[in-house]
């Protein structure tokens, strides 16, 4: 029931047809009984950085999870964010402060890494191969950075935005080791597929499965459907893997945190939804 007192999460980007999140944290919070509301916000690129501004005038705002096209332009508009929003280049989470200042975090790359470390992956030291440099795989990269990896190998058919990447993870981690133009699996610990491939029956694979080792992870972005051909092709090498839809689960408990709210597991937020692909 919204009342005098619910407390507002603005969801907002364009279009809104596709929004999963108000499937996932209302019926949380109807369930744990926090009188607090996600509501979908559909904004142009054209009207955003007005619009921005003016819904943190609202008293009741308790912050704003940002979606596509708006994350990038984000990073421009706020007064501060954290060094994952400044290697990602977006912005994904928005509060303000006491002080009336608006400050922005990225959540989708911690999400990944919440992920691959609750299933037993220890990331400290780590080789990390990730395929794919929109802006999922700079989320991703930005947040395995910070935990602690040892080197990073970054590809995309897309050289300017891979090259980007890996020039902002030298600025911002300068003792990990970051090299781009390849896309072999061999030697690395940890194998992401940040691309789309999967999405749709018949896609290339992001890489040679067979030079992949049975001992490495292998974890996917796409949420189509939850066993994709890569991933089925790692699993049957013996790798342990992660579906997609976990990294959207795993980090609405980060997401929850950085606005205050109680927060919860990745499993009871699952059974709790009513999500649909």
């Amino acid at each position: 029931m919204i009342n005098g007192n619910t407390q507002l999460i603005a969801h907002i980007g364009f279009p809104t047809h596709s929004f999963k999140a108000p499937t996932i944290y209302n019926p949380y919070f109807e369930h744990a009984g926090i009188n607090a509301v996600v509501v979908p916000m559909g904004c142009q690129s054209v009207h955003y950085p007005d619009f921005l501004k003016s819904v943190f005038n609202l008293t009741n705002i308790c912050g704003a999870l940002i979606t596509m096209p708006h994350k990038v332009a984000t990073v421009a508009l706020l007064d501060e964010v954290t060094a994952t929003v400044r290697v990602a280049g977006a912005c994904n989470a928005v509060k303000r402060l006491a002080d009336g200042r608006l400050v922005g975090d990225m959540f989708d790359g911690a999400g990944f890494v919440r992920g691959v470390q609750g299933k037993g992956l220890d990331l400290t030291g780590q080789r990390v191969l990730v395929v794919g440099t929109g802006g999922v795989g700079c989320a991703i990269a930005a947040s395995l950075a910070g935990a602690g990896i040892a080197s990073i190998s970054l590809f995309d058919v897309n050289t300017a935005s891979c090259d980007a990447l890996a020039l902002r993870l030298k600025t911002h981690y300068p003792q990990i080791e970051v090299s781009t133009g390849s896309n072999d699996p061999a030697e690395h610990g940890l194998v992401v597929n940040a691309t789309p491939m999967g999405m749709n029956e018949g896609d290339p694979l992001p890489m040679d499965i067979g030079r992949i080792s049975p001992d490495a992870f292998v974890g996917e972005v796409v949420m189509k459907t939850e066993m994709t051909a890569f991933l089925q092709a790692a699993r049957s090498r013996g790798c342990r893997v992660q579906v997609g839809s976990d990294m959207l689960f795993e980090q609405i408990p980060a997401y929850l945190a950085y606005f205050g709210l109680p927060t919860t597991t990745p499993d009871r937020l699952r059974s709790l939804a009513h999500l649909s692909y």
